[in-house]
């Protein structure tokens, strides 16, 4: 049983795990910075615990460095009551570390310690395949597309989840400074674009994959594709948008006073699948579904009103309070 009264299918999210470290001066560029904090992120990662925090199940695939970090990263999932033993250590490459800032003009700046971090090394042979086989939704990111061997590990993953009978859940989470190219980016976040069963993506994720600056109905429409039962378009403040095969709309966010916008995106994912690895038929009947997303709009909205994504993430009970409050 959840904490809100379930019985709860198990959510798996695959992926990487890091440590951000966030400048202790808001507003200044990570030269100016004169120090940081550490934070763990990931947006696997991050989604894996938003379901835990919501009283859901969930479980964390990945590949940490067998180093001070990446014991301390598996210790936060444990802690959160995520199932870690998807987990594989590397001997040989480190945890990887990224230096995010946000700027003054409220941009964000990423610099990243990956060459290679142990995330890109998870081979194929290390998946745990009954971990796999066991989830109702398996939700993955695009970051494990960028090189091998993880690329395969991520491939092989998806393939026996779905033949598992699985809901596949895809958040391209777009970082840019990771790919080659912008042009490599775009290809390999659509050359598995049609497996998914449910996409979400923020409005600069739509302008980019479409190539247009228009964030409509007809752009979004653009990236459906037969197999695809929900997709999800992401619009911060404005809410969120839903298309499926019979129906699409829009949901009002709430609106609350932001101070750091990391991890609200996985937030509503978690809070999303949490509701979906419960009932996936919701995905069928509008009113159910939209009152999911008002639910995930929450979810996203609390994250948003504490520094930092883990620490933010919501429970049940403060989602509620925020939705009871906002009527």
């Amino acid at each position: 049983m959840t904490s809100n009264g379930s019985s709860s299918g198990l959510v798996v999210s695959f992926g990487e795990m890091l440590i951000d470290f966030v400048p202790t001066a808001s507003g200044v560029s990570l030269a100016e910075a004169p120090g940081f904090l550490k934070a763990p992120g990931g947006a696997p990662a991050n989604v894996a615990i938003a379901v835990t925090r919501l009283g859901g199940r969930s479980a964390f695939i990945g590949k940490l460095g067998d180093d001070e970090f990446g014991h301390m990263l598996a210790g936060i999932l444990k802690q959160y009551g995520v199932i870690a033993e998807g987990i594989n250590f590397d001997q040989g490459a480190r945890t990887a570390l990224a230096f995010v800032t946000l700027r003054a003009d409220g941009e964000r700046e990423f610099m990243f310690y990956r060459n290679p971090s142990a995330d890109m090394l998870l081979k194929p042979e290390e998946l745990n395949l009954e971990l796999i086989r066991s989830a109702k939704v398996f939700h993955y990111g695009s970051i494990s597309l960028i090189v091998q061997p993880c690329r395969s590990a991520h491939l092989m993953a998806m393939q026996v989840a779905r033949d598992a009978g699985a809901l596949l859940s895809y958040d391209p989470n777009l970082r840019l400074a990771l790919w080659p190219s912008v042009e490599e980016a775009r290809e390999q976040i659509m050359s598995i674009w049609d497996k998914a069963d449910l996409i979400k993506v923020s409005d600069e994720e739509l302008k980019f994959l479409t190539g247009s600056d228009e964030i409509d109905d007809a752009s979004a429409m653009s990236l459906l594709h037969p197999n695809l039962k929900l997709l999800l378009v992401t619009l911060g403040e404005k809410g969120c948008r839903y298309y499926t095969k019979n129906f699409y709309g829009h949901v009002e966010a709430f609106h609350v006073t932001a101070v750091d916008t990391t991890g609200a995106g996985d937030s509503f994912v978690g809070a999303l699948l949490c509701k979906i690895a419960d009932d996936r038929s919701l995905i069928e009947e509008e009113v159910r579904l939209r009152e999911a997303i008002k639910y995930a709009n929450a979810c996203g909205a609390i994250t948003t009103t504490k520094k930092g994504a883990i620490p933010a993430l919501p429970s049940h009970s403060e989602v509620l309070s925020l939705m009871k409050g906002s009527q």
